[in-house]
């Protein structure tokens, strides 16, 4: 007896489970991805926020500054932030917003409560509302940055690195000083001097970042911006100090593209309908597939009416036919009364006008042998006065 043997093999038990192995390392590759997005996320943290230690972050700049004797306050909202400069002395307000959650009035009633404000890397709302003088100019090209003015934090640091943003004086004055310029009349850091106060904008954002600040004067430059006052506090608004009034409409949610794109799929439209779409003309008189002769179609039509039982509508349309007939052959017009056709046929086949109204009109069959009869009766009258009225057989009609 040979014996069977039931254990299946690996290459069998691997097809078997081949879906399920490539399924769950699918599954571990999608967890390897999502924890290294996660990581990498969690891992640069709030840039240029005093309390991060990763690259893109600014804690070694405010750990410098507490030790210099700059006390560094990180309010962690708007009410706080104000909060701290209400009772705080001489104090500088570092201010990095780049969302735009700060409105222009929480923007005023912010910077007014500081002696010096730095905008770091502002955008054109920020500027319109503290620094109408200053406009975005793009970016700032090149790989250093010299020393071109007299403000002192530019000239202790000699020269900074270029990576950053660059700004354009709109309104010059005697109170505005443009440095750190890249020869296009356009610089990484503007000083506006106002009886308030002062606002530095700050373009250039390696001079804050752990990474970058011990680079050239880099160091020198956040220093002296930052640490001329005794307080400093450090702000980077947060979605929860926005200034939305009520929930957002339908129009402030959707995108700016959607009208043009709108706009433009309805021109398409209309073109295509235009190129596409049936002109009005002549009509074209086309060629039916199938001829049906009038012989069949009568014989369709009758069948019809002997199914239905419609005895008094057929008769009606062969009186129909008939009585135009007639009216045709009696040389009356082809919309003539029923009372001229009656009396013009009974003058031509010599016969009583009630026989003919009754075989026209009035007579209704009860049954299929009445509705023959009637039938072949009219054909009768139609053979009668079509002989009567040829040449030669019309009547003589009293009176003429």
């Amino acid at each position: 007896m040979s014996s069977v043997v039931l254990t299946p093999t690996v290459r069998r038990a691997t097809r078997r489970s081949l879906f399920w192995i490539l399924a769950a390392g699918f599954l571990v590759l999608l967890a390897l991805g999502a924890l290294a997005v996660n990581g990498a996320s969690k891992g640069e943290g709030t840039p240029f926020s005093a309390s991060n230690a990763e690259p893109a972050g600014s804690k070694a700049v405010a750990a410098v500054l507490a030790d210099h004797g700059v006390t560094v306050h990180v309010p962690a909202t708007l009410a706080a932030a104000a909060s701290v400069l209400d009772g705080a002395g001489r104090s500088t307000l570092f201010l990095y917003d780049p969302q735009g959650y700060l409105g222009a009035g929480q923007l005023r009633s912010l910077a007014g409560r500081a002696d010096r404000v730095v905008l770091f890397a502002p955008a054109f709302a920020q500027l319109r509302a503290l620094a109408p003088e200053v406009a975005p100019a793009g970016t700032t090209p090149g790989k250093a940055l010299m020393a071109d003015c007299p403000v002192p934090a530019v000239e202790r640091a000699v020269s900074v690195s270029a990576a950053g943003l660059g700004y354009r004086i709109v309104e010059p004055g005697d109170t505005t000083i443009g440095c750190l310029g890249t020869g296009t009349d356009v610089f990484s850091l503007v000083q506006v001097d106002r009886a308030d106060g002062r606002i530095v904008v700050l373009g250039t954002t390696d001079a804050l970042r752990n990474d970058r600040v011990a680079e050239r004067g880099n160091a020198a430059l956040a220093l002296g911006l930052l640490g001329s006052e005794r307080d400093l506090v450090w702000y980077l608004p947060t979605i929860d100090d926005a200034a939305i009034a009520g929930a957002p409409t339908i129009a402030q949610l959707t995108p700016a593209w959607v009208g043009p794109v709108l706009a433009l799929l309805a021109v398409v439209a209309i073109a295509a309908a235009v190129w596409r779409g049936r002109r009005m003309g002549a009509l074209v008189v086309e060629d039916l597939p199938v001829t049906v002769r009038a012989s069949e179609t009568m014989e369709g039509r009758a069948r019809l009416y002997q199914r239905s039982g419609a005895r008094l509508r057929a008769l009606d349309a062969l009186r129909i036919g008939t009585v135009g007939r007639l009216a045709a052959v009696c040389g009356l017009p082809r919309l003539a009364p029923l009372e001229d056709v009656i009396g013009a046929v009974s003058a031509a086949a010599r016969m009583d006008p009630a026989s003919v109204r009754a075989l026209l009109v009035e007579t209704v069959p009860r049954n299929d042998a009445e509705l023959v009869r009637l039938s072949d009766a009219l054909l009768d009258l139609e053979r009668t006065v079509t002989a009567a009225v040829r040449p030669g057989n019309r009547p003589e009609i009293q009176g003429e």
